[in-house]
């Protein structure tokens, strides 16, 4: 499974795409899309979307994990962010790639397994995780590779419960076949 993280931004998008298969995971492309402060937003959201629909096109992810927004100060920020992800969004649903979102808190316990875990032991993990030789730059970027982790993890999680699940259900028909 190939996936597309991405850590939603209008300066900076933090992208980090994976290759996840047999609890191995190889890395395929990492980096940020950028635009310059002072730009028109509705330029910078433009150019968000066409260098995330050109990432897409070129990675062909099979799903993108996206951070939730979580803001409690700056409103004007959040609303720019807000934008930005939903661009973003839109072009990965353009696609029709599945789109999978989580919280800061999620992407933590599932790189590190402690959901209060600091930044650095995150970016730590992910680094060790993937096996590279450095922590990406600039942040956003680590991070974009951590939620591309968290969804092998969690999508991982999913796949097993619902194996496990099959299995009850399973010998659970075969017990009432039998009158037990």
């Amino acid at each position: 499974m190939r996936i597309l993280g991405v850590d939603p931004g209008y300066a900076i998008v933090g992208v980090g795409s994976v290759e996840y298969e047999g609890n191995r995971f190889k890395v395929v492309e990492y980096g940020a899309i950028t635009t310059e402060a002072g730009e028109d937003m509705s330029d910078r959201l433009k150019k968000i979307y066409d260098d995330m629909t050109e990432l897409i096109e070129r990675v062909k992810p099979d799903a993108v994990a996206v951070e939730e927004l979580f803001f409690q100060n700056n409103q004007k920020t959040a609303i720019n962010v807000a934008q930005a992800r939903g661009v973003l969004i839109l072009a990965a649903k353009n696609y029709n790639i599945p789109v999978f979102e989580y919280t800061p808190l999620q992407v933590k316990q599932a790189v590190v397994g402690y959901g209060r875990a600091e930044k650095k032991q995150v970016q730590q993990m992910t680094k060790a995780i993937l096996n590279l030789s450095e922590i990406p730059k600039p942040d956003d970027t680590a991070d974009a590779l951590a939620l591309a982790v968290c969804h092998a993890h969690s999508c991982q999680s999913v796949v097993q419960a619902s194996i496990s699940s099959e299995k009850y259900s399973y010998s659970h028909r075969q017990t009432r076949q039998k009158g037990v």
